[in-house]
């Protein structure tokens, strides 16, 4: 079993579940995409499934492992993303493993960004989120998770289909060299952002 998986089991534990099979299956996924070579990934699994669950787990235990990676969570709106952040502090705050990782001094400990206690020297937050067209300028991640994107207010017209793929081109210049893209979500339109060919 890999890292991640006993990462996951562990909260679990916590949480008093078992890991149901599908859950190890998207944390198998989400571990294969950081390690792989292309860093590209897109979990896609039906509605209710614990896609953004898992995902939020992924990113903690990301952070467990490499205490320096900084993740930009994306998502159509910015509550949405808040949401995502919310989760992965609780997971820190919350995980047997990451009592270390949690700063006596909170300064960015907040719903929208959170800091780790890590390697001096780093500007942007551990974790920090934003709606898919808020202000990203100057921005860098290792690891972007975009989180439901594609939602019916972002892709029920053509125009809006095309304005976010421009928008999630920009995601290029922010990402650093061999970081992780990771889309999670369900397609809402036969044009989906999601189509591979």
């Amino acid at each position: 079993m890999n890292q991640y998986n006993e990462f996951l089991d562990s909260w679990n534990h916590v949480l008093g579940y078992e890991t149901p099979a599908h859950h190890r299956d998207m944390m198998n996924f989400l571990t294969s995409v950081i390690t792989g070579d292309s860093h590209r990934g897109l979990l896609m699994a039906f509605r209710h499934s614990g896609k953004s669950t898992i995902v939020g787990i992924f990113a903690a235990c990301v952070l467990y492992r490499r205490p320096e990676t900084r993740i930009l969570i994306l998502s159509a709106e910015t509550h949405l993303a808040t949401r995502m952040v919310m989760h992965i502090r609780n997971v820190l705050e919350n995980h047997p493993w990451c009592a270390d990782m949690i700063p006596k001094n909170k300064r960015e400990w907040a719903e929208n960004k959170i800091t780790i206690n890590r390697p001096i020297g780093i500007r942007e937050p551990s974790v920090v989120c934003q709606g898919v067209y808020g202000n990203i300028t100057g921005m860098r991640a290792d690891l972007i998770i975009c989180d439901d994107v594609e939602v019916p207010n972002t892709c029920n017209t053509i125009k809006k289909r095309a304005g976010l793929r421009d928008r999630l081109r920009e995601l290029d210049f922010i990402l650093s060299p061999n970081g992780t893209m990771i889309y999670i979500g369900t397609p809402h339109t036969l044009d989906t952002i999601y189509r591979i060919s």
